[in-house]
C-alpha cells in the first residue's frame, strides 16, 4: 500500500462515530487504518473527550482497533502506557500551565461571560474545581450568541478563545487547540505535514483541516459547512458519505 500517509488524526464523534448507526463506526474504514497501521503509519485519535471519556468510548462502541495515540480535550498529547495512556513529552503539562495563566490575567472576561450566560441564557456553566471551565448550550443559535458575546467581551484578551462542538463549548488558550496537538504529535514523531490526513466535522476540528498542519486534510458528508470550506479552501477531500464512510472515501482517495 502506498506510504503516502503516515499519520492518521481523526477526530472521534461525528466523524468516525455515527450515534444513529449499528455499529457506530463503519468496519471498511476501520479494516483500511488497520491496514495502513501494519504498513507502518500511526492512528491518532483527536477529540474534545478526556482520557476515560475515549476509553469508555472505544471499550462500549467495540471498536476493533486501538488507536496508536490520543490527543484528548482538544489540546492534550498522550502516547501508551503499561497501564492506559501517559504525556508525551512536556506538551500536557506547558498546555496546563499556560492555561493556568490565562485564567488568571482573564479572570475579569471570565467572570463577564459567567454572568452573561446565567443572566441571558439558558445554558449551564461547567464548573472543575470551582472554575469554569466551559458551558452547555439549550441549541446551536443559542451557542451563537454566546460566542458572538464571547468575542465582545474577550477582545482584549487575544489569548482567550474557546473550542466548540454543536451546543458543547470549553474555555481555552489560543494557542492550544486540535491542530497545535497534532503538530506536536507530528514533532515528536518526526512525520512531515505532507504526509498527514486529518479529518473532523465541527468548529473545533478546523485548526487541524485548514492545512497548516496536516497536508491531506478531508472531512464526511455530515461535516458543519464551516468545516468544508475550510476543508476545501486547503485544497482537501469533502466526502460525499458520511460519518466513516466518508473518512473512508477520503482515504481512499489520498492513497
Amino acid at each position: 500500500m502506498p506510504q503516502k500517509i503516515q499519520l492518521v488524526s481523526t477526530d472521534f464523534d461525528g466523524t468516525l462515530v455515527s450515534h444513529a448507526s449499528d455499529p457506530v463506526f463503519d468496519h471498511d474504514c476501520m479494516a483500511l487504518i488497520r491496514d495502513l497501521q501494519r504498513e507502518g503509519a500511526i492512528w491518532a485519535i483527536n477529540t474534545g473527550r478526556s482520557v476515560s471519556l475515549l476509553e469508555e468510548g472505544l471499550q462500549d462502541f467495540g471498536f476493533p482497533i486501538q488507536p496508536d495515540f490520543i490527543l484528548t480535550s482538544e489540546r492534550d498529547v498522550f502516547r501508551p502506557a503499561n497501564s492506559g495512556w501517559e504525556p508525551y513529552g512536556d506538551w500536557n503539562e506547558r498546555c496546563a500551565q499556560a492555561h493556568a495563566e490565562l485564567y488568571h490575567s482573564a479572570s475579569s472576561v471570565l467572570a463577564e461571560v459567567v454572568d452573561f450566560v446565567t443572566r441571558e441564557t439558558k445554558a449551564r456553566v461547567i464548573y472543575e474545581i470551582d472554575q469554569p471551565v466551559g458551558l452547555i448550550a439549550t441549541s446551536e443559535e443559542e451557542m451563537n450568541r454566546v460566542t458572538e458575546f464571547i468575542g465582545r467581551a474577550g477582545s482584549g484578551e487575544p489569548k482567550f478563545h474557546y473550542q466548540r462542538n454543536t451546543t458543547y463549548l470549553r474555555f481555552c488558550h489560543a494557542d492550544y487547540h486540535k491542530g497545535a496537538a497534532l503538530k506536536e504529535l507530528s514533532r515528536l514523531t518526526n512525520i512531515g505535514r505532507e504526509t498527514i490526513f486529518a479529518a473532523g466535522d465541527h468548529h473545533n476540528d478546523i485548526s487541524m483541516l485548514d492545512g497548516r498542519y496536516a497536508g491531506l486534510p478531508a472531512c464526511p458528508a455530515n461535516a458543519i459547512d464551516e468545516v468544508k470550506e475550510a476543508v476545501r479552501r486547503a485544497g482537501g477531500w469533502v466526502a460525499e458519505q458520511e460519518y466513516g464512510a466518508g473518512v473512508h472515501e477520503a482515504l481512499l482517495h489520498f492513497l
